[in-house]
């Protein structure tokens, strides 16, 4: 209303100094004066204006202060408190009067008592603030976590006024995180370390062995008989069983020990160990208190143990490897017996892989077309003519050039791909045989054929299929050589086999006779054709005396049941004509023809028959 006043009076002047010029000069200084009296009452009008605002700020920090859910208080510049709100007491249980005038740190509530709360005070000076969880006691004595802030407030010298604290308790949500912890890492029936936890603390030993240079032996256990537990007493009388157990082991281990549960009746220990040879005592201690009686309900039980172990860093492999290893080593030891512990063997594992690693490549070889037949020819010792060829496989290795058998054979025994490439050779030799007479020249082809393909109960059947195939190629041109220096498991369906194929017109023979322990059996059990001494008894035939009576002796047998006898590895004519004198019909070896290409069989077949007449070698 007086700016009003004012602004009226104002008005007027102006009119009056514009209506009557002569008079201006007389109200200049009413002018001024009523000018004067504006500013002054808009200036406090601003001062009350911003004094009604700062209180209102007041009495909102005020507000926000007292009824704030989180605990605070206010020290003053010597770091005594002189001011806290409702929630500091409720939280920490302390009334208002017990802490005022008191140092946050002569407070156990806040849980940064005496020398501990000097650093986070320093850092909230330089800083200006410090942040970070701490654990203190409540009034009652009941303990409990806080995340406590600290910041300074400062003059406009910069000198610090006050310290301001804040704090919540975050108790429940460490006691959740806690128990979400053990729910992940522990075991609840036991309450061991579950397979995760095991895992990370395997890790770690790991790393601790090797900069320390010491053994670790993680050990694969699993309960024996078991089973029979649960089914007679029931699922809760085997939890007790479990525990019980879980109970004896526990004994035997040292603190730097773990022993998990990994599920079932399956556990697992890790041990630290001096050196490798405190296994085996450690081992002992546990196959005898996992047979330790345990009482469950009304019943007492024992159990026995099943234990694979392997030793790290001798089995030098990760974390998952390891357990795999000792995991396949405890089954070997069920296989034994139970109640034993067995060792994983690191040289037969890697010879194993090896295996693995050579047959996929193989495998491989046999889809990218890179195994090659060569053929040797077989000689009659009568007249020096080419009778048949022997199909002989090579490996065309794309880094290693031509492989022979022996490099890779021993990787297909027993696996399905020994009866893949089997097919293949036969397939292709039956294929080649075709190409052959299609250019007038009839040579029997022979074919080696390991046992497991041969007792195969489709082999006949396959066989059979692959003629039909080929009806160009007569069956009396396949001749199938079986390895008399493999074991035939089942003589018996060996044999029905063999008849079979003989019923069709195919051959068979007896390849490497002599070798093996089974040569008299297999002769009087399989009905062949022909018998093939092996090379090393035909190699010193004629400097080595039991040699010569050695193949005189099979060449007698094969006579006597009507064989055909083959003699390999000849490296010489005269190694012929001495075969020849003894009786032997047949030869192969170096000293005719090495084993070649199909292509160049043609010239060596027109170079051999440009020879003298035979017989060449001297007898």
């Amino acid at each position: 209303m007086k700016a009003f006043s004012a602004t009226v009076l104002r008005s007027r002047a102006e009119r009056q100094v514009v209506a009557r010029p002569r008079q201006a000069l007389a109200h200049v200084d009413a002018l001024a004066l009523l000018h004067e009296l504006d500013v002054h009452q808009i200036e406090l009008e601003l001062q009350n204006e911003a004094l009604s605002d700062a209180q209102g700020e007041l009495q909102l920090a005020a507000a926000v202060f007292m009824h704030s859910a989180e605990g605070l208080f206010v020290c003053d510049r010597s770091g005594l408190i002189v001011d806290l709100n409702p929630a500091f007491s409720r939280i920490t249980g302390l009334a208002r009067e017990a802490v005022l005038g008191r140092a946050p740190e002569s407070l156990a509530a806040l849980g940064v008592t005496g020398s501990a709360f000097a650093p986070c005070l320093e850092e909230a000076h330089r800083m200006g603030h410090w942040r970070g969880e701490v654990s203190g006691l409540k009034a009652d004595g009941q303990p409990h976590t806080l995340m406590l802030s600290l910041a300074v407030v400062r003059d406009p010298a910069g000198q610090i006024q006050h310290c301001v604290g804040a704090f919540s308790d975050i108790s429940h949500l460490r006691t959740h995180a806690a128990e979400l912890h053990r729910m992940a890492h522990y075991d609840e029936l036991t309450g061991l370390p579950n397979r995760r936890l095991f895992a990370d603390r395997l890790g770690q030993a790991m790393a601790r062995a090797r900069r320390e240079g010491h053994a670790l032996a993680v050990c694969y256990l699993d309960l024996d008989g078991f089973k029979d537990i649960n089914d007679q007493y029931g699922h809760a009388l085997g939890d007790q069983a479990l525990i019980g157990v879980t109970g004896h082991l526990s004994t035997v281990l040292r603190a730097e020990d773990t022993l998990a549960r990994l599920g079932g009746d399956e556990f697992v220990l890790l041990l630290d160990l001096d050196s490798p040879h405190a296994c085996d005592a450690a081992l002992a201690r546990v196959l005898a208190h996992a047979a330790l009686p345990v009482r469950i309900g009304e019943h007492t039980v024992s159990l026995s143990a099943s234990v694979g172990v392997t030793l790290f860093p001798n089995d030098d492999a990760d974390a998952d490897t390891l357990l795999r290893h000792a995991d396949q080593a405890m089954y070997l030891a069920k296989e034994q017996g139970k109640n034993r512990a067995l060792r994983f063997d690191v040289q037969l594992a890697r010879s194993q892989q090896i295996q693995r690693e050579q047959l996929a490549r193989l495998r491989l070889a046999l889809e990218q077309d890179e195994f090659r037949l060569h053929f040797q020819p077989k000689i009659d010792l009568a007249d020096g003519c080419v009778v048949g060829v022997e199909a002989l496989l090579r490996w065309q290795h794309p880094q290693l050039g031509l492989q022979p058998p022996l490099s890779f054979l021993a990787y297909l025994q027993q696996s399905e791909l020994d009866h893949q490439l089997g097919e293949w050779v036969l397939e292709q030799t039956l294929c080649q045989i075709e190409r052959w007479r299609a250019q007038g020249l009839s040579l029997v082809a022979s074919v080696n054929i390991s046992p497991d393909h041969l007792l195969r109960p489709d082999f006949a059947a396959s066989l059979q299929a692959l003629l039909a195939a080929h009806p160009q190629v007569p069956a009396g041109l396949l001749e199938l050589e079986i390895l008399e220096s493999a074991t035939v498991t089942d003589l018996g369906r060996a044999a029905a086999t063999v008849s079979r194929c003989r019923a069709w017109g195919v051959k068979v023979s007896l390849d490497d006779f002599g070798t093996g322990y089974s040569s008299l059996a297999l002769l009087r059990h399989l009905p062949v054709d022909g018998l093939k001494i092996d090379q090393t008894f035909v190699r010193d035939l004629r400097t080595d005396c039991n040699d010569h009576a050695l193949v005189n002796a099979v060449i007698a047998l094969g006579t006597a049941f009507g064989c055909e006898v083959t003699a390999e590895g000849v490296e010489s004519l005269d190694d012929a004509a001495e075969l020849h004198r003894m009786g032997c019909g047949f030869a192969q070896g170096y000293g005719m023809a090495r084993p070649m290409p199909a292509d160049e069989l043609e010239g060596w077949l027109a170079a051999w028959r440009a020879r003298p007449a035979w017989p060449g070698p001297a007898v």
